[in-house]
């Protein structure tokens, strides 16, 4: 799907049709919106939001709205904070929807489209909106990577790929994410993204995908599913977006997939890294390449379309959240228990479309791994942090897989997951 209208008047028409904070698409960047501007609504699209506007923008949010709670939760290794934003309610049975926000430092619109939807449900004041918060609890990470964003570079200071290291956790940005997701056990996770277009078979607005990993449990995988197929994509192309699957190219003629580029089962990628977890994970990937000449000619209108296309996806995140929550917080806190039963296979490749080999399957796993005393002084922060649980065993310790996370143990510890952090030792007997 195509816009007919002119980027120029795609945006206009976006002002006017809003009908609510935060859950209209467009950003609500009028000057009738209430709460401060970020530097990119301030420029009209022209400059990405700096770290000091990023602050100063957070500090104001923070103490002009009761809503609202902006937080440091780390530090990166140049010394910038990473900060996590809370709205809504934490009572027992609401879903808690995670946003996770440009890991990527040259990835900059879905920051934006952060910054500006903490800002519209802090100060909401539609029915629409108050209902979403007195029914769910929103966590906003807005900026994932400060030190890659203040670079505009895709990895953090050294260089690393945040949205590579969910299962090392070697980055001081990929530990404070597996914190959070430990502590606040989010039941959707929801991953901001860009990406550059191969026309004519890799070209729409925008892209998502859920946890292709096969240890996903089937019905947080099929919750994934629904997110992005009846309310994500719906939700863009109501605005006029063209929407797509991430990682498969397509002929331009029959809409039919010729590739796959991307989008695997691999744990260490935090929407698969979300699914073992037992979250509904989400990657959202907008378009950064310009579409019209009026976007070649004019970068702002360009940067406009990459962040007000984030922002339509939103509505439809807010809606499943909104419509599914209920059954997304049962179907999550089924999987979380579902480890302690310890049965069944456990898969250390293959992807939901990619059908694992018989040597990436442990068809019958053993009951755990145990780590010699140095062993567990090199990876216990790390196993601590993705909340894998461990008991004494002589000089080192167990790591049983009765647990929650109980796929998760083999793919740290089996010499044969392509990821493993170290070489457990399997147990014969628990």
């Amino acid at each position: 799907m195509r816009r007919a209208l002119s980027l120029t008047a795609a945006a206009t028409a976006f002002a006017a049709a809003l009908t609510g904070p935060a859950l209209a698409g467009s950003g609500q960047t009028d000057s009738s919106t209430p709460g401060p501007r970020t530097g990119f609504e301030q420029s009209n699209g022209a400059n990405w939001t700096t770290q000091p506007e990023e602050q100063d923008f957070l500090r104001t949010v923070d103490r002009d709205s009761r809503r609202i709670k902006v937080e440091q939760i780390g530090t990166t290794k140049q010394n910038r904070p990473i900060q996590l934003a809370r709205l809504g309610t934490d009572r027992p049975g609401a879903p808690t929807v995670l946003l996770i926000c440009s890991q990527h430092g040259d990835e900059p619109s879905g920051r934006e489209a952060c910054l500006t939807t903490l800002r519209d449900l802090a100060y909401a004041k539609d029915k629409r909106t108050l209902e979403l918060l007195d029914r769910s609890e929103i966590l906003i990470v807005p900026t994932a990577n400060p030190d890659g964003r203040a670079a505009d570079t895709r990895g953090n200071s050294d260089g690393v790929d945040i949205n590579r290291d969910h299962v090392a956790l070697a980055t001081a940005e990929g530990r404070t994410l597996a914190r959070v997701i430990r502590d606040q056990r989010p039941d959707v996770i929801y991953d901001l993204h860009e990406y550059g277009a191969t026309p004519p078979y890799y070209d729409k607005d925008l892209f998502d995908l859920w946890p292709r990993n096969l240890n996903t449990d089937h019905a947080v995988h099929d919750h994934a599913q629904d997110l992005s197929g009846d309310y994500v994509r719906p939700a863009a192309e109501e605005e006029g977006y063209s929407t797509g699957t991430y990682g498969i190219w397509t002929d331009p003629e029959t809409g039919e997939p010729i590739k796959q580029t991307a989008g695997d089962g691999q744990e260490r990628i935090l929407r698969n890294a979300s699914g073992i977890k037992h979250a509904v994970g989400l990657l959202i990937e907008s378009r950064v390449d310009p579409l019209t000449d009026e976007e070649k000619a004019d970068e702002s209108l360009n940067n406009r379309r990459r962040v007000y296309s984030q922002l339509a996806a939103l509505d439809g995140l807010f809606a499943f959240t909104g419509e599914k929550g209920r059954s997304v917080d049962r179907a999550t806190g089924e999987a979380r228990r579902a480890g302690y039963a310890d049965e069944g296979p456990v898969y250390l490749g293959g992807a939901d479309n990619d059908p694992a080999e018989p040597s990436e399957i442990l068809p019958d796993p053993p009951c755990g791994y145990r780590l010699t005393a140095a062993q567990y002084a090199d990876v216990g922060d790390e196993l601590a942090l993705h909340g894998v649980k461990v008991r004494p065993d002589g000089d080192g310790v167990l790591v049983p897989l009765r647990q929650s996370l109980r796929a998760l143990v083999p793919l740290l510890l089996d010499e044969r997951a392509p990821y493993h952090v170290v070489n457990g030792q399997p147990a014969d007997e628990c």
